[in-house]
């Protein structure tokens, strides 16, 4: 079926077909959250986790190492290989895939039954991300993709508002192995909602795993792909491990850090919907600016966030920073293959789930190795490299979709 057909299709003219199409944005964007929730939610459970499976806090972090390269590597494979399928009954699969995998994660009994739960998260993240990402523009008019899409990775960003910081709160409260239920039950509950709002979506022409590939023979797409990855990497190397850092620093409690996360993604909501708008102007200006904040911040909080209120300001600024890379690199990479939305889009997720997981290796040795606040320069030191690929590498004249 031709692109014009499918839009004609999913949104038509009638009010109706307008109010569904949004609704189906909507649905998408919970999908999002959901995954994401779901792939970073180890990151202010780490100590309890580690402490009930008698592991350390590094090799705690490899929950999130796991699952980012079954995302990494699902993404791209999936995609050819669910081609021929309706998008609308993919994704249901897909989210209860994720819902057992968070399941089986809130039984786990030892850290190896933890380790397959994470690699059916990361199975069914990484299949949700890649098809989602560019789903807006066949659920709404041309007009309204921008926003779409946008919508769609807010979804990443109010996960780290409502998901990682409520997840810390419930484990607080009740253990954390009730934030692993709590997910899984909302995994169930966003496949429902899939299954009603969303249109039929048949397959577009065939994705093959060596046109998938080919992509990344782009200049624009090369350049795009590898920002990703230093932001990425940079990010998490960092991110996964500043429930310690907080502590160490900042000496913030529990309940403290619960809060700081919330600080930290309230900044990424605003980031995630200024820099779509930027984006869609200009995305190297976009990462641009992105990459020297997220430099600077991640580089002075053992330098500055010695106090609780000093590490909010960093952490606010942090979040403002990276709550635009997801849209601001998805833009960039549209751009640069609007007539390969699927494929550049599963070569985004899994370059993106790779740094993921990369990060929270290179942080976990760090940790380990050297102590916790050098996995903040470590994490400076990715961005500003990812700075200096985006001023010189090629990019796309503007993120219009």
């Amino acid at each position: 079926m031709a692109e014009t057909e499918e839009i004609a299709d999913t949104t038509g003219t009638t009010g109706r077909s307008a109010v569904r199409g949004r609704l189906g944005v909507a649905a998408v964007a919970s999908a999002t959250f959901t995954v994401v929730t779901s792939e970073m939610l180890p990151v202010g459970l780490l100590t309890p986790i580690g402490d009930a499976l008698e592991v350390t806090g590094g090799a705690a972090g490899l929950t999130l190492t796991v699952t980012g390269l079954v995302g990494a590597v699902s993404a791209p494979l999936l995609t050819p290989l669910l081609g021929r399928f309706d998008r609308r009954a993919v994704l249901c699969g897909l989210m209860a895939v994720l819902a057992v995998g968070n399941l089986l994660a809130a039984w786990s009994p030892h850290f190896a039954v933890m380790v397959a739960a994470r690699v059916l998260v990361g199975i069914g993240m990484g299949g949700v991300w890649a098809i989602a990402a560019g789903l807006a523009v066949r659920l709404v008019p041309p007009e309204s993709v921008g926003p779409a899409t946008s919508l769609v990775f807010s979804g990443i960003a109010v996960a780290s508002v409502l998901g990682v910081p409520a997840g810390t709160y419930i484990g607080e409260l009740v253990g954390w192995r009730a934030s692993f239920v709590t997910v899984g039950v909302l995994a169930l509950v966003v496949l429902v909602a899939l299954a009603a709002l969303l249109p039929r979506l048949p397959a577009g022409p065939e994705v093959r795993l060596g046109g998938v590939l080919r992509l990344s023979g782009s200049p624009r797409v090369r350049t795009g792909l590898a920002v990703v990855a230093l932001l990425v990497t940079g990010h998490f190397a960092a991110y996964t491990y500043v429930r310690p850092v907080l502590e160490d620093v900042s000496g913030a409690s529990a309940g403290t850090i619960g809060t700081l996360l919330l600080v930290y993604g309230l900044a990424g909501v605003a980031g995630n919907f200024a820099s779509g708008a930027g984006a869609g102007r200009s995305p190297r200006t976009t990462l641009l600016v992105i990459s020297a904040v997220l430099a600077a911040t991640v580089a002075l909080m053992p330098l500055l966030g010695g106090s609780v209120p000093a590490a909010g300001v960093l952490l606010a600024v942090w979040g403002l920073s990276y709550g635009g890379v997801s849209v601001g690199t998805q833009t960039w990479l549209l751009a640069s293959a609007p007539e390969a939305r699927e494929g550049v889009s599963a070569l985004f997720v899994g370059v993106f789930n790779g740094a993921i997981a990369l990060g929270a290796l290179l942080g976990g040795l760090t940790a380990d190795g050297i102590g916790v606040t050098a996995v903040m320069w470590l994490g400076g030191g990715l961005a500003v490299t990812a700075l200096a690929v985006t001023a010189l590498g090629k990019s796309p004249d503007s993120g219009r979709l």
